[in-house]
Parts: C-alpha cells; structure tokens; sequence
C-alpha cells in the first residue's frame, strides 16, 4: 500500500478463479520502483495478430503512459503490456516520454515486434521520475518466466492504496465456439468518470476486428466505470485495454461487429461491471456502497449527471457514513445538479421507503425502517424528478474519517 497499510475494505469480494486466457502469458515482478516488500511490476504478452481496444483518461494532465497508449492504439494490434505501480510517470516532460520510449523498446525487443505494438501503464505517486533503470532491469528475467495462469499474481502486482485485488472472468460464445473473457483492474481512490484512477486490463480469447472491439469497450465503459465516482477527482492515469489474441475458431466477426458479438459483447460489459463495483467497493475508507437511482429526468443524460451529483456530495456521502437519514442533501444536490428538475414534482426515496413527494414529506413518514436501512453496509438512494422518462444508476460509497488518515499520509 501506498503511505501505510489499511485494513481490508469491510465491502471487500473475494477475488474469484481467473482461468488462462489462450494465448496471454504473464507474470510479474519486484523492481522496487516504490515498494520494497512486494511485486509492482506486471507484464503481458500475446501472439501476433492480437487486436486491442482501449478507453482513457480525459483529464487535461494526463500522464506519458496515457499518451504513448493513445498513439499506440491507433494501430489497432498489440503484443505486449507493462504495467508499474507506485510511480504514476505523471508530470515528468521530457523524462516521462523517455521512460515510455525506453520501455516499450526494450520490451518490443523481448517480444519480437515494434515499440508501437508494446502498451505502458503507471499508477501511484504524481510528479516524480520513474526509475527506469530499475524497470529495464526487471524486463528480461519477468519475460523468461511468464506463465498463462498469472492472473491472480497480476491482480494484486498493479494495486497501489487497493485492499484487496479484483478480478472477474465470464464466457460467451460466438457462433457455435466459447470464448473467454478475463480481466483485473485497480483503483481506490480519486475515482471519478472519466474514468478513475483506475487502471483494467481484459483479455479474451475471442477474434474481433479492432473497430468493433472499440465499440463493444466503449458502450461497457460508459456502463460501467462511467457510472461509478468515490471522490469527484479524475485520475491523470485511466487506461482501460482490451486485447483480443484470436486463438478461439468461431466464425468470421464482420469489422463492424454486429449481432454475432451480442452475448460477447454482454460477457465485456459484466465483467467491466464486476470491476467497477470492486473499485467502489474499496473507495479509500469506504464503509458503505451506494446505488443512486434516478428516474422522471428529462433525459438519460440528464438523469446522469443528476445522480452523479448526488454520488458526489460530500453532506450526502458523509450523512450516509454517519447513518444519518437527511434526505434534505439529496433534494439540495439533484437542485445543485444544473439539470432541470421541479422541487414540487420531485420524490425522494431511502432503502425503497419514499420520505418525500411532489416537493414535501410524505404524510405520515416513518424514519425507522429507514434508519435501519441505513445501517447496513448497502444503501439504496431513488430520486424521481417528475419530468420525463430519463433515468440512470450510478454507485458510489460514502466518505469517511479513513479517507482523509489515508490521502493525508499517501506520500508519507
């Protein structure tokens, strides 16, 4: 961990059994870039013909990682992923774009391919050089020793203030064949769309073109890690990458994708869920997951961004740790929201207990079932504005004293 150990989220899943991937072989490694005491090193490595996908930050600072990522992705085919943590290579200039170019060209000679078929992902400390000497070192002997079932050692190498790893797998078929899809991610705090501190990496077995593999990652993104906020910061290091080695024999997948990818493309989408319900899950000093769902907006897009100014209000998230039934700080944050809403229209619902309706109490409201609500580790905020037939449903967690005794000492 980063600053000092935290107990392990009491929102914490266990990890579940992550099957090989045909086709991927990794592993990971101790380069001490930050730790001493643990692997902070992961690589990945497939075969030719591999097609990759991904979706990225769209924080203005965003790290050299980040960018040589967005360059690479425009080939549209991968051989290899470097991960480090501790050392996010944010806010580095010229350094920062040396330490990608060396990586990726010291990895692209291991693997037989070129630099631009190699990806890079860093997360931790803001602002400081990553020590690539002692990275390059690392690279040799981890790519003698990959294996296909790695996952788990992967799971954990890329967490840095995570308590526990997350990973989540699923099957599909396409046409008459199975495929695999398998995928781990990181990410504890400053996590907020677009997307979060967060990085996730999916592979499958599965041969789909790269137009439609972006595609497929996009809309499960949008879903998924753009529905999920624990403190309102958008990390300078969001990477999520999906590599597809082919090695499955289905029928040929059209460029454009289309209805032979459906139960595919449902497979990426739970386990992009899966991943970022973990993350909230270990919000930096969680103790409560949130599901804020709202309805009668305008618009879905509108009722998105009312419901993520709800999950982003420090009164609601801080009287939801305090098991404190304010329903007074929803309705403030759906009016805070900038979207159109009707305080006379609007309702307001805890635990599935309406508290109030068209713009006051419920007559006769009874707080206690929803004070016992409350007090369990899932909470259930509804909010119907009265407007139209929008809705959306994002999670968040609540804010507490742990997070401040753990981003007060991350340096540290």
């Amino acid at each position: 961990m980063a600053g000092k150990d935290h107990p392990i989220s009491p929102l914490a899943l266990p990890l579940p059994a992550l099957p090989p991937v045909p086709g991927v072989r990794l592993g990971t490694a101790r380069a001490e870039i930050r730790y001493k005491a643990r692997e902070d090193v992961t690589m990945m490595v497939f075969p030719e013909g591999t097609a990759v996908a991904g979706v990225f930050t769209k924080n203005r600072c965003p790290g050299a990682p980040v960018d040589w990522c967005r360059a690479a992705l425009r080939g549209g085919k991968a051989r290899a992923l470097v991960v480090t943590a501790g050392n996010s290579n944010v806010f580095t200039g010229r350094a920062g774009r040396e330490a990608c170019t060396a990586t990726a060209g010291a990895m692209a000679e291991l693997a037989g391919c070129l630099p631009e078929e190699v990806f890079l992902a860093s997360t931790g400390v803001i602002g400081e050089r990553l020590p690539t000497e002692k990275l390059l070192a690392a690279l040799p002997p981890l790519f003698g020793a990959l294996r296909e079932d790695g996952w788990e050692a992967a799971a954990r190498a890329i967490m840095t203030t995570d308590t526990f790893p997350k990973g989540a797998t699923r099957r599909a078929r396409i046409g008459e064949a199975e495929v695999t899809v398998t995928g781990i991610a990181k990410g504890s705090g400053m996590i907020a769309p677009d997307m979060a501190t967060m990085l996730c990496f999916l592979a499958t077995d599965a041969r789909v073109p790269a137009a439609a593999l972006q595609a497929i990652l996009r809309k499960g993104v949008d879903r998924s890690f753009n529905c999920i906020t624990v403190d309102s910061d958008t990390s300078t290091s969001d990477t999520v990458l999906l590599f597809a080695t082919g090695e499955a024999r289905h029928p040929r997948v059209p460029a454009e994708g289309g209805p032979l990818l459906r139960d595919f493309a449902r497979a990426v989408e739970e386990v992009l869920m899966d991943l970022a319900l973990m993350v909230v899950r270990d919000g930096e000093g969680a103790q409560k997951l949130i599901r804020i769902e709202v309805t009668g907006a305008v618009s879905a897009r509108s009722a998105h961004r009312i419901a993520m100014a709800i999950a982003n209000s420090p009164l609601v998230k801080t009287a939801i740790a305090g098991e404190d039934a304010n329903w007074g700080r929803i309705v403030m944050a759906v009016g805070k929201a900038g979207e159109p809403a009707d305080r006379d229209r609007l309702s307001v619902a805890v635990g599935g207990v309406w508290m109030a309706r068209e713009g006051g109490v419920v007559p006769d409201y009874d707080e206690t079932p929803v004070v016992a609500h409350m007090k369990g580790r899932e909470v259930e905020i509804t909010v119907d504005i009265g407007l139209g037939r929008g809705r959306a449903t994002v999670w968040t967690c609540d804010l507490t004293h742990g997070y401040i005794d753990i981003n007060g000492s991350y340096r540290s």
